[in-house]
């Protein structure tokens, strides 16, 4: 091109307008026979390609962020546009993302956020002093005094003592260790390291159905075996040890059975586990010598007055020492859920206990390699199991706003179960807990035959009519996992009261008109 470049420049001394068209096309003409000359260039073959990608990485299916979510991202570009649809907004209800649906964060948390991004702020007056002591601790555990160095790999230390001292209190005084304490942003650095083997040697990861699709999606990007254990509809989702057991002996034909993932408050079925079931749960797991993994990022949100939430660690314990010095336990805690609603901190925490000390040196090596979570979302993780106590200058307005948040959620609940059980074809089982309702819905026979024709899942199909005629956008049960035959799907009931109400009736109307559409 630098030739053919040079030959247009000869041309450039003053002309005439006739000899300047005939320089310039000669030149163009001998430009362009030099062009001929070079070999066409081809472009070559990429190197990441589907075939050649990670075969882990394209098994991984999330279906809270997956095609629904797209397709909605779609239609509020549309009416961003201007084209014309039968609602003028989408209510995401498929994630529980409680400040994205309006919930105010509480005021404590952010001020002692706050405080620790900026901590000139200190000196100013209109901050509390127990929100400014929390401050000035978290900072002097940071390097530099700063949020934005690296922590230690396993976390803050002085987060991790007051994660421990946390969990002892809510556990009537079990013991908490800070050493088995790892400050995270999920549970899939907890499952990798279990994961090992090929053939019937394969590791088997056992998960409820329904299930958050999080556990599917990381066994999957693992190469793990997923090992299903259906919870019981007809019984308000229990879980039952005799479903555990055929779960456990039909995997050992195909993989070495090793975890056990449990979800309490349930996520997206909303039960409350009993302590009878736990105490069940955990004799399995000695039994069978699987190592349990406990989800309780919900533990805060429990609505039903008959039920109360027990963490596994506290029943292990209470159990006596054959089972507290033997069950391997994992446990999990965020700044997602419960009242705080801070997903967007990715704070987080996991107790490990009797974990082999080689193998908690071989956990830590993991965990060095990804550095250290987010500083940020370790402080508020800190705010969360170190809030203020009664005395302290915040605790008042602190406990108006926790238990505003939870009263509310708690209405939702029942306003949620109540509405749609009044829908013919629509049966919802009480919301003992979290944040979602998980109804299971009549799909007809002709409906069922035209998700076939789209090639969808009758549920997907069905979620998708309601997203494009209401649009509501819910996430369909069979990305969380179902019994055959059967169809759900998942919605969040953090919207406001009154906003919550219009999508109730929004969807009793559409799901009517799709029954009779289809009958």
């Amino acid at each position: 091109m630098q030739r053919a470049a040079a030959l247009v420049r000869r041309g450039c001394g003053p002309r005439t307008p006739s000899s300047w068209g005939r320089s310039q096309s000669s030149a163009a003409a001998e430009a362009s026979a030099v062009l001929k000359v070079r070999p066409e260039r081809s472009r070559r073959e990429r190197i990441l390609t589907l075939e050649s990608m990670n075969p882990q990485v394209k098994a991984v299916e999330y279906a809270v962020r997956g095609p629904i979510v797209l397709k909605a991202g779609e239609i509020e570009l549309e009416l961003q546009r201007g084209i014309k649809k039968p609602f003028t907004e989408v209510i995401r209800a498929n994630i529980g993302d409680a400040q994205a649906m309006g919930q105010q964060p509480i005021t404590f948390l952010r001020q002692v956020m706050a405080l620790c991004t900026y901590p000139n702020l200190l000196d100013s007056p209109s901050f509390p002093e127990d929100a400014k002591k929390r401050a000035r601790r978290i900072l002097q555990a940071c390097g530099g005094n700063s949020l934005g160095s690296y922590s230690a790999s396993q976390g803050v230390n002085c987060i991790r003592e007051d994660v421990a001292a946390y969990i002892t209190r809510r556990d009537g005084g079990v013991p908490a260790d800070p050493d088995n304490i790892y400050l995270t942003t999920g549970a899939s650095d907890g499952i990798s390291i279990l994961v090992s083997g090929g053939g019937k040697s394969r590791t088997g990861v056992m998960i409820p159905i329904p299930q958050y699709p999080l556990y599917s999606a990381v066994i999957s990007e693992l190469d793990a075996i997923q090992v299903n254990y259906y919870l019981d509809e007809e019984n308000c989702w229990a879980l039952n040890v005799n479903e555990l057991r055929r779960a456990v002996q039909e995997a050992k034909d195909h993989c070495d059975p090793k975890v056990l993932c449990i979800i309490n408050p349930g996520n997206p079925t909303g039960q409350v586990q009993s302590r009878k079931c736990i105490e069940d749960v955990i004799h399995f797991a000695w039994e069978e010598k699987l190592f349990l993994l406990a989800d309780e990022v919900y533990q805060d949100n429990v609505y039903s007055p008959d039920c109360r939430f027990h963490s596994f660690k506290k029943v292990l314990y209470e159990m006596g020492p054959e089972y507290s010095s033997n069950v391997e336990l994992a446990s999990f805690h965020s700044t997602s859920k419960g009242y705080m609603g801070e997903c967007g901190y990715r704070g987080g925490y996991m107790e490990v206990i009797n974990l082999h000390p080689e193998i908690k040196g071989q956990l830590v090596k993991l965990l060095s390699v990804r550095l250290c979570p987010p500083v940020s979302g370790q402080a508020a993780m800190d705010i969360v199991v170190n809030p203020p106590v009664a005395g302290e200058e915040s605790f008042e307005q602190f406990s108006r706003e926790k238990e505003s948040v939870l009263g509310n959620l708690a209405k939702k609940a029942k306003l949620t179960e109540d509405l749609f059980n009044q829908v013919p074809g629509i049966h919802c089982n009480p919301l003992q807990g979290a944040m979602y309702a998980f109804p299971r819905i009549f799909i007809p026979a002709k409906a069922v035959e035209a998700a076939q024709a789209h090639q969808m899942a009758p549920d997907m199909f069905y979620c998708m009519k309601l997203l494009e005629e209401t649009g509501i956008c819910v996430v369909p049960g069979s990305g969380f996992g179902q019994r055959e035959g059967t169809y759900h799907f998942r919605m969040t009931i953090l919207p406001p009261v009154e906003k919550l109400k219009t999508v109730l009736q929004k969807v009793k109307d559409f799901h009517i008109n799709f029954l009779e559409k289809y009958a």
